[in-house]
């Protein structure tokens, strides 16, 4: 039996959209911390990101008030699902080439998977193994390579590692919130604690840094996170979430490190190695485990 993708022309021409700009959001990331400060250039992003979802939010009528006994469940997923997330991929892009961090960044639904059997009693399954060992060998490849160079960083592979693994924690805990406003408001105040974590970050490790405003180019890529991501794409995905069949959405996700690899290379000249293609291939056989549906018999 087959299941009529429930999609209209535009929608999906949004969802085009919506994996396209994040894709090539991590070449567009790389150039604004190349010679700026990492902490910096996020927190200046947030500052005018907040704005336009405030106005998004604002538009649509929905209120930001939170519950007060839901405080503490607000800050533990803003930190695990976006706050953490966006100081470590920044410092990761920072160390390592664009496409390379895509890849290590989205072996987020490898740990998903991971941690709600390990943590949730989620029912493992063959195809989880399957995919365990697919990420495994791609880290690897990816370790390999920046510990074989004479300018390699392990640490940027570690903290790539380390961000997936903080957003898929994140990810459990958003689906399994008590709280009772809606995933937007939910986002602003996630986005506020980030920003104020940044904030903070930058102004006491970066700001003998702060020698100069940023370049033309520095500030569109804060243009682009800004608007776009925090803005546009955050609207487009809150339209299309509750819309997206598992192997849809799975797609979108897988295409997004692709997207990031190729527009690495056309954007900033970079030249991944045969372990970065071949980590690839395993990442997306990996995702695939856990992202799409298992064929029926």
């Amino acid at each position: 039996m087959t299941h009529r993708l429930d999609l209209s022309g535009r929608d999906l021409v949004l969802l085009l959209v919506l994996t396209l700009a994040w894709g090539i959001n991590w070449p567009v990331m790389k150039i604004g911390v190349q010679d700026f400060p990492a902490m910096t250039f996020r927190a200046i992003s947030m500052a005018f990101g907040l704005p336009v979802l405030w106005l998004i939010l604002r538009t649509q009528g929905q209120s930001l008030a939170v519950p007060r006994e839901h405080w503490r469940e607000l800050l533990i997923i803003g930190l695990t699902n976006m706050a953490l997330w966006f100081v470590l991929v920044i410092l990761g892009v920072r160390l390592l080439s664009s496409g390379r961090a895509a890849i290590l960044g989205y072996t987020m639904p490898i740990w998903s998977a991971v941690l709600g059997w390990l943590l949730y009693g989620e029912r493992p399954s063959r195809r989880l193994g399957a995919g365990i060992a697919g990420a495994a060998i791609a880290v690897l490849l990816l370790l390999g390579s920046e510990l074989s160079a004479m300018t390699g960083r392990p640490l940027g592979t570690a903290v790539m590692l380390l961000a997936a693994l903080v957003w898929a924690y994140g990810t459990h805990r958003m689906r399994r919130r008590r709280l009772p406003t809606g995933v937007m408001v939910i986002t602003f105040w996630s986005l506020v604690l980030s920003l104020v974590l940044c904030g903070v970050f930058a102004l006491v490790v970066e700001h003998d840094q702060w020698r100069r405003a940023p370049s033309v180019s520095e500030w569109w890529a804060i243009g682009y996170n800004a608007v776009v991501i925090l803005g546009i794409s955050q609207l487009i995905w809150f339209r299309l979430a509750s819309l997206l069949p598992p192997v849809v959405s799975g797609l979108s996700v897988m295409l997004i490190p692709v997207i990031g690899l190729v527009s690495g290379m056309a954007r900033l000249g970079e030249r991944p190695g045969w372990q970065d293609f071949a980590a690839l291939g395993f990442i997306l056989a990996a995702m695939s485990t856990v992202l799409l549906p298992a064929r029926r018999a």
